[in-house]
């Protein structure tokens, strides 16, 4: 005797092919033109019935229907792309808690590769960034379960949890010969997306670590500060993009108004009208036409590549750092009538001159590679110079070498922000170009 749900599923089909046939005469009549993709896949359909049979009545153990269409529904779309799923009620609310900016986890955006959780970025002070989390590795353990066959969902849930709380996570990374295990206490996560500071006089920097809804005030409020530090005015920026996951697009294109006059900043293509859109720039430019430098790495993705792009296609600022992440993708959440909802990709993002961002991401117009400088001690013994020879003439200006000797220490990097060569080489170098932009611009 057939089992009842194969039953069921049985008169349900006949009744999909009873109607079809029925209506086939009609709707052709109508339409002459329906292409066969919009038809029912009916074979497949059969094929369904038939798997979802075999699996009630075979598998080892019992499971009930709403379980197994659960996972066929999620078969669907993790068979998409990895940024397509299935969220059931509780993985939705999750999703909503985390949009909202403060959450019990460990602070980290990751994507589902080849079965796996890789890591997009860490966020700034978080747990997952003190642990020395870094953009690209791999998770393939959380705790004693391996990660291979969760859902990205599964993992993210795993991974979040009451603060206070320990997660053990096993990471592959490229350079290192053997996995990591890295032991993480979870904590709240209370993403603040702006920060800001003067690097030196008349150069300021700006870090955006992801976008929220708030971002675009807070980055308004960091510009307004920077240029109240600037006593002559503000000469250049540094926009920080580096292990920004992304976030919300319409904070995204508001930033790069921020610096833009006019034109193009993105815009979307996809299947269906309301995936068609382009996003403009109006008038103003928060610093004047100041220089800028945007850094980016690996880690930099989706939104933060919109900006990246869009300042870089107006030829608005050099890109410095390495090739980003190459997430161009729009994902649109979409309510189901059972309490979930659809996490759907719709679209893929273009820059102002129509490059695609997916799986490509923005390349830096200069690379700054995989390099860490080390400082040489100093002995106090400096070179031999023409001042430190016996009878050496004396400067007609009247400066003494001590007096050089002075204002060099006072502009040697040290101080609020340190020795930049040596603590962040990207910025070292982010800075050295914009400081060159200024200065040629202003001759």
């Amino acid at each position: 005797m057939a089992h009842p749900t194969r039953k069921l599923l049985l008169v349900l089909l006949g009744t999909v092919l009873g109607a079809t046939l029925t209506l086939g005469h009609a709707v052709l009549a109508q339409d002459e033109d329906r292409s066969a993709a919009e038809e029912l896949p009916l074979e497949q359909l059969r094929t369904f019935t038939d798997v979802y049979s075999r699996i009630k009545d075979n598998y080892v153990e019992e499971i009930d229907d709403d379980q197994l269409l659960e996972y066929a529904i999620e078969g669907m779309l993790n068979g998409l792309d990895p940024h397509s799923s299935y969220l059931n009620q509780e993985a939705f609310r999750e999703l909503q808690i985390g949009t909202q900016g403060e959450f019990g986890g460990l602070g980290i955006e990751v994507t589902m590769e080849d079965g796996f959780v890789r890591v997009v970025a860490p966020i700034d002070g978080t747990p997952a960034a003190r642990a020395g989390i870094q953009a690209g590795d791999l998770i393939v353990r959380l705790d004693d379960k391996p990660v291979k066959g969760m859902t990205l969902n599964d993992a993210v849930q795993k991974m979040r949890g009451e603060p206070g709380t320990d997660i053990e996570l096993m990471i592959v990374r490229d350079g290192e010969d053997k996995p990591i295990r890295v032991t993480i206490t979870r904590d709240t996560i209370e993403v603040t997306s702006v920060d800001s500071r003067m690097l030196e006089p008349g150069y300021g920097y700006l870090r955006v670590s992801h976008f929220q809804t708030n971002t675009q005030q807070a980055v308004d409020e960091a510009i307004r500060g920077l240029k109240d530090k600037a006593e002559n005015g503000l000469r250049g920026l540094v926009l920080d993009l580096r292990n920004n996951p992304g976030g919300v697009l319409s904070a995204a294109v508001s930033v790069s108004d921020t610096f833009l006059e006019d034109g193009l900043i993105v815009y979307t293509e996809g299947r269906v009208k309301d995936s068609k859109l382009r996003y403009s720039a109006r008038p103003g430019d928060a610093i004047d036409g100041a220089p800028m430098i945007v850094l980016v790495n690996e880690g930099s993705a989706s939104a933060s590549e919109i900006v990246a792009g869009a300042l870089q296609d107006h030829e608005r600022a050099l890109v410095v750092g390495k090739q980003t992440f190459g997430k161009g993708s729009v994902q649109t959440i979409q309510d189901l009538s059972n309490g979930g909802a659809l996490k759907l990709t719709t679209a893929r993002y273009y820059t102002p001159d129509g490059r695609s961002i997916q799986a490509e991401g923005i390349e830096p117009d200069i690379a700054t590679g995989a390099y860490r400088l080390t400082s040489i001690k100093d002995e106090g013994v400096g070179a031999l110079t023409e001042a430190d020879l016996a009878q050496h003439l004396t400067n007609p200006n009247g400066e003494d070498k001590d007096d050089a000797a002075k204002d060099e220490d006072a502009d040697s990097g040290d101080g609020e922000n340190g020795d930049l060569a040596t603590s962040d080489y990207e910025l070292y170098v982010g800075l050295n170009v914009l400081k060159a932009l200024s200065i040629f611009g202003s001759k």
